[in-house]
């Protein structure tokens, strides 16, 4: 089960912070806990809405692909900090997360009665008209005296302390399952995808033809692009241009970059387009991604695409079976995110897994046995006949159309 924890507090030094964090370990064979920090959410103004930044954003992402949320607040004044209700005005202001979602609140305050007025004022916000978080009632887990609480490795030190603590989340645990039962599942509605990547970001080209053939030169020029044999430094390596195309051109597949604006912006240029597993030309770079598809596809590209964008998957891989019985190739498209964890885009591999697979075989002195197909995997009791497009999930309706292979994110179908 995957739970978030958010720290209520926007002060480096944080108790409530300390109590997820030890409930993030504590209790880890029960749940999954992601911690979500507050204190680079700015201050909610409806007058400057910032809804769509990049840290509100992925905060919206983390609740909604959570089964449920522990917010952990201390009490200043009798109430919730002013970081933790901006924060929750930010995520009822136009984005809903936590609308029917099981929450579960905890606290930590330096006085005998935890946080007991901050809990009772959160609960009231959560249930109001725009938020309607489904909270856990009773169950209060007040921590007075935080102070004295922790011993030096972060540990609550009473035990009855942590045994009731454990007996809260087990029944939170239970409150989630039963809301999930109640609710039935929910559809997460995602933003459709601009596919023509009309849209601009910090690392958008502008004044180039994105369907210009020389996409490339002509935006390698505007910029002043590095080549030859400058020096790229990197995370942990210091390569030439040169050095890093021969690097990735040494990987044993078929390697594209999509950036977040939907745009295609490179693939490794091993082979000619007819020999790839995948067809890509010199002159699809620069592109939007729906001049890379036909357009049939592209509903099923804009949903992988959404996936990925949300968190709501971190890879989508899918088999076409297309290109024979002596090969199992593999789409793999991976998000990418920056050091702020925000979505940067779409790595995709293609590779031909057969090979390693009969490699491992061969070591190992093991072999594939069972009524199971090896190349295409599926039982040979329940073939189907009909072929089906790998990429988008539909039957096709002709020969013709099974053998086009359309690569679901990057690459044009060579026919297309």
């Amino acid at each position: 089960m995957k739970l978030v924890g958010i720290v209520g507090s926007n002060a480096e030094v944080s108790y409530n912070r300390t109590l997820l964090k030890f409930i993030q370990k504590q209790f880890s064979p029960l749940f999954d806990l992601e911690i979500i920090e507050i204190k680079d959410v700015p201050m909610f103004n409806q007058s400057d809405d910032q809804t769509n930044s990049p840290v509100i954003q992925k905060i919206n992402r983390q609740i909604l692909n959570a089964d449920g949320v522990i917010i952990a607040t201390p009490e200043h004044n009798r109430t919730i900090p002013a970081a933790l209700k901006s924060v929750l005005e930010w995520l009822s202001f136009k984005i809903h997360p936590l609308e029917n979602k099981p929450v579960m609140i905890v606290g930590a305050s330096y006085y005998d009665q935890g946080s007991s007025r901050a809990q009772l004022h959160l609960r009231q916000i959560l249930d109001a008209p725009g938020v309607n978080a489904m909270v856990l009632p009773g169950n209060e887990f007040l921590l007075g005296k935080v102070k004295e609480a922790f011993d030096e490795n972060a540990n609550l030190k009473d035990p009855g302390t942590v045994q009731f603590l454990g007996s809260c989340l087990e029944k939170f645990i239970q409150f989630i399952k039963v809301v999930a039962v109640i609710e039935g599942p929910k559809k997460i509605e995602l933003e459709p995808e601009d596919l023509y990547a009309t849209g601009k970001i910090d690392t958008t080209i502008e004044g180039v033809d994105m369907y210009a053939d020389d996409w490339l030169e002509q935006a390698a020029q505007k910029v002043g692009a590095v080549e030859g044999n400058t020096y790229v430094k990197l995370d942990r390596g210091l390569l030439t241009v040169d050095q890093l195309n021969y690097f990735l051109a040494s990987m044993p597949m078929e390697l594209t970059y999509a950036d977040n604006n939907n745009q295609f912006l490179y693939y490794n240029q091993t082979k000619p387009a007819e020999e790839m597993l995948a067809a890509r030309v010199p002159g699809q770079v620069g592109n939007p991604l729906a001049k890379c598809h036909p357009e049939k596809v592209h509903k099923n590209v804009g949903y992988v695409i959404q996936q990925l964008r949300s968190g709501a998957m971190d890879a989508f891989r899918v088999n076409v079976p297309t290109h024979g019985p002596d090969k199992y190739v593999v789409h793999n498209y991976q998000a990418m995110h920056d050091k702020e964890g925000n979505f940067a885009g779409i790595n995709e591999f293609i590779l031909d897994f057969k090979p390693i697979i009969d490699w491992y075989l061969k070591q190992t002195g093991q072999a594939l046995v069972g009524d199971v197909d090896a190349v295409s995997g599926a039982s040979a009791k329940d073939h189907k006949t009909e072929d089906v497009d790998a990429t988008s999930g539909a039957s096709m309706s002709t020969k013709e159309e099974t053998t086009e292979t359309v690569d679901a994110v990057s690459s044009a179908s060579v026919k297309g």
